[in-house]
């Protein structure tokens, strides 16, 4: 074990997070929809969700058995959705192909849909103490610093030195009490922004700090132009206060979720929603600009709202297309802005 392991073991001890709720008990199913929820989203946010989704589906042939539906309503306004779709994806593979468990076998938890080298380093040192590397975020900016890796981390090269950097720091016991610890160094002292180095057991020897390049480090990705979308959200509302809601495809923005028809603007929303339903005779009325940013680009959307409409009979409870009240909106997956919009 090299001192860099060794000090951070020593502060893991007396200063580590011991009672996340994926720890207490710490499995193998917890751990992993923990790390998967834990993937660009901060341990305060994921607590409450995680909470909620392992107590409706505790354990992995629950996941398995569960309906997409179910899935993506639990994940509902997380983001990042993929995620909630790899989960459940993964979940059939393992009672099919892993006798209903994950499986202990790197390459073959590693080719699971959504996991990957990272995540299933997590899983098997964290659930069976095996001896993998990690390399998350918070670990890229622990590494960066102590080491004084210029560079952006998203870049090639730097990350395969970064994992070059994580393999030699490994050790060989203790493993899960290693990676937790590096992990919680990331996130709770060697943040971002204003970094507590005062407290850091690595601070003395790192190379950042002593150059004075703490801010500096890990370098950003090179600047670029995120480019903005425009559409027509459709809220066509029955008689009985019942909105329209549309399955987006499994590929895109949203994949799966229930949310609104769109037109790419007023004339093409007016056209669509005479497709949908019977508006002849009503107004739109212009609700509140919508605006979210994704990871590649900004949406703005324009919503028009029709009420009193009566939708066409090839169009109710079709496969893709649903009237669904207020009150049944928690039962299914839906983004998050979409479900803001049509709160009452």
């Amino acid at each position: 074990m090299d001192a860099f392991a060794r000090r951070l073991l020593e502060w893991h001890a007396r200063d580590g997070r011991h009672d996340l709720p994926w720890q207490q008990p710490r499995t193998p199913y917890r751990v992993w929809v923990s790390e998967l929820m834990l993937q660009q989203t901060q341990v305060a946010t994921v607590i409450d969700y995680f909470e909620r989704f392992v107590t409706a589906l505790p354990n992995l042939r629950a996941l398995a058995n569960a309906d997409q539906d179910r899935v993506l309503a639990l994940w509902s306004g997380l983001g990042y959705y993929r995620r909630a779709r790899y989960l459940h994806a993964a979940a059939k593979s393992c009672m099919t192909d892993h006798g209903g468990e994950l499986p202990r076998d790197f390459d073959a938890l590693a080719a699971l849909p959504g996991i990957g080298r990272s995540t299933a380093g997590a899983i098997l040192a964290l659930a069976y103490g095996q001896r993998h590397a990690i390399l998350d975020g918070n670990v890229k900016r622990v590494l960066c610093r102590w080491h004084g890796l210029r560079g952006w981390p998203g870049e090639r090269t730097v990350e395969n030195t970064l994992w070059q950097f994580a393999e030699a720091h490994t050790p060989d016991s203790r493993v899960a009490d290693y990676t937790q610890a590096i992990m919680d160094l990331g996130a709770t002292v060697c943040t971002r922004a204003q970094p507590r180095c005062n407290t850091c057991p690595q601070a003395r020897s790192c190379s950042a700090r002593r150059a004075g390049l703490v801010d500096a480090l890990p370098q950003s990705r090179p600047a670029r132009v995120v480019p903005e979308r425009q559409t027509v959200f459709l809220v066509l509302r029955d008689r009985r206060g019942r909105v329209l809601l549309q399955r987006r495809p499994p590929q895109g923005v949203w994949p799966g979720l229930w949310s609104l028809p769109e037109g790419r603007d007023a004339r093409a929303a007016g056209v669509l929603a005479a497709q949908l339903a019977d508006v002849n005779g009503l107004t739109a009325t212009e609700l509140p600009e919508v605006r979210h940013v994704f990871t590649h680009f900004k949406l703005r959307a324009r919503p028009l709202e029709w009420r009193g409409v009566q939708a066409h009979p090839a169009v109710a409870d079709a496969s893709g297309t649903r009237w669904y009240a207020a009150a049944e909106f928690a039962k299914i997956g839906m983004p998050a802005p979409i479900r803001k919009l049509l709160s009452p």
